[in-house]
């Protein structure tokens, strides 16, 4: 059986960032990426560049062009961004049948869980995002909704048999009672959607000479602003509050908040943890997965799963964050 990266040798990954006039010096090191194939290659002369390799038949041409133009006018509004190199125009190549982009290679520290000074100039960041993301739509790249993080993934997980069959009914019973509460919710709670990040953990947000980075936007799609900074937040309620006003006291210096969308919080992480397994599922076929993630199938997993998600229930009957 063939898989989606099979004849991705670094000869390959060589010739290719070689195909737009670099001279490599030969030394390629993969990066630890998951869902596309991410290499750091040494040019003569240069600095290194990092070699995306995007998974076959996951975007449309057009829909990883709308991502590179995001980061394009993102680094145009001087939001500091790791956008793409770009040839006579181009952001996006093809090489032996494989789609990559270049990119300089920017290292960088992760925030500080809690710290509040990072906090607030994480704030002023992705309120700066999300005055260019609110500016226009994405016309190729989905919306974020119940239906596709939610409902389409159980039933990935449901269909594929990924459940043990001993914890089936108990993980079908918890995550159908949680999407109907979802359903609900986002149908009741008001909220715009804009152009955001997407998969905006602290990992995708790094520290380098004193000035944070927004890295990786390959799951940058429409959605509620307040996806991209639950993420930012740790700990008990009263740390949450404490971190929320610093965040939100840097964000809206550069993009007004709609307090409203604070529902939207334990709805959104209960959507991740179903995606996540989902994920993991629609690429078990990979090569990659099986060595990498081998506590998925397991029935530790999804009774750990099934207690997550009954925690995940019970958190959308407390008080949503506030801002005061």
């Amino acid at each position: 059986m063939s898989h989606p990266f099979d004849s991705l040798t670094p000869d390959l990954v060589l010739d290719a960032v070689e195909s737009l006039g670099y001279l490599s010096d030969a030394r390629v090191l993969a990066l630890n990426s998951y869902e596309n194939r991410v290499y750091q290659v040494g040019i003569e002369g240069g600095e290194p560049l990092i070699a995306k390799f995007y998974r076959p038949q996951r975007w449309s041409d057009a829909a990883i062009r709308e991502e590179h133009a995001f980061s394009l006018e993102l680094a145009d509004c001087e939001v500091p961004v790791v956008a793409p190199l770009s040839r006579d125009g181009e952001t996006l190549f093809e090489h032996s049948g494989f789609r990559f982009a270049l990119f300089p290679r920017r290292g960088g520290r992760a925030p500080e869980p809690g710290n509040l000074d990072q906090l607030y100039r994480l704030g002023g960041l992705l309120g700066r995002l999300h005055a260019v993301g609110a500016s226009r739509p994405f016309e190729h790249r989905e919306e974020l909704t119940v239906a596709n993080f939610g409902h389409d993934s159980l039933s990935t997980l449901l269909d594929g048999g990924f459940v043990p069959k001993s914890l089936l009914p108990a993980y079908e019973s918890v995550a159908r009672d949680l999407l109907a509460r979802l359903d609900a919710l986002f149908g009741a709670t008001t909220y715009r959607t804009i152009r955001i990040h997407g998969d905006c953990h602290p990992g995708n947000l790094l520290c380098r000479d004193e000035t944070f980075h927004i890295v990786d936007l390959d799951d940058c799609r429409m959605g509620p602003a307040v996806q991209d900074l639950w993420m930012m937040l740790a700990g008990d309620r009263q740390e949450r509050l404490a971190q929320l006003a610093e965040l939100m006291d840097g964000y809206q210096e550069f993009h007004d908040f709609d307090p409203r969308q604070l529902a939207l919080i334990e709805g959104l992480r209960a959507l991740r943890l179903i995606h996540y397994s989902a994920w993991l599922a629609r690429r078990w076929d990979d090569p990659a997965f099986p060595p990498s993630f081998p506590w998925f199938g397991t029935e530790r997993y999804w009774g750990e799963q099934i207690l997550t998600l009954r925690e995940q229930r019970a958190a959308l009957d407390e008080e949503p964050l506030r801002l005061f």
